[in-house]
């Protein structure tokens, strides 16, 4: 059974921090980039981080950049997102995805997804 599990979410004042986890396995994961999204009621969902499997690199977008940081633990079987500096607006389900085609921002590349966490930022 493939699986990808989001852990470490919860309800964080503005200006805080927060580390998420996706734990993973069932599946050849050290071939795949790992990627974290959400998405926010009446938003599509928006992706926020990539870390590729052949060499480790990384990948932002401006809204994120420089606020979020994504690592690898293979040893564990887990991939992280440390967010700091969080915004009202960083409220919304996340989501990690494992993919085989590398890094995208696009949904439909990724095979394999979690169920989502929620992340509440809010005084």
């Amino acid at each position: 059974q493939f699986q990808l599990v989001e852990s470490g979410g919860g309800l964080v004042q503005p200006g805080g921090s927060l580390r998420l986890s996706c734990g993973h396995s069932g599946f050849a994961w050290e071939y795949y980039a790992i990627a974290w999204f959400r998405q926010a009621p009446g938003k599509a969902r928006e992706g926020l981080a990539c870390i590729r499997d052949s060499d480790g690199s990384t990948y932002y977008p401006d809204s994120v950049k420089g606020r979020f940081t994504i690592s690898r633990d293979k040893a564990n079987h887990t991939v992280y997102l440390q967010m700091s500096s969080l915004k009202p607006e960083d409220t919304a389900v996340y989501y990690c995805a494992a993919g085989g085609l590398g890094c995208s921002s696009l949904t439909d590349v990724y095979d394999y997804w979690g169920q989502g966490i929620q992340v509440t930022v809010s005084s």
